[in-house]
């Protein structure tokens, strides 16, 4: 909903905008934006959540105390 209507305010219909990436990718032969892909740490700390492997401050107040005394 958001994307539609960023996309009204600027005259354009969902259709429309998929129509012109489409143009766009047909015509450079690559997408009309650089892909997100993640580095090694960040695949593995994805997989890290994916197993569970997380743990928890349990609140705003305990994480700026961890993360102050990782700085120590």
């Amino acid at each position: 909903m958001e994307a539609t209507a960023a996309l009204s305010a600027t005259g354009l219909t969902v259709s429309d905008a998929f129509r012109l990436m489409m143009i766009r990718i047909a015509n450079d032969q690559a997408l009309p934006f650089d892909p997100l892909i993640p580095n090694e740490e960040t695949i593995d700390a994805m997989e890290s959540v994916r197993r569970g492997e997380l743990s928890s401050a349990g609140s705003p107040e305990n994480l700026l105390t961890s993360l102050n005394g990782a700085e120590d």
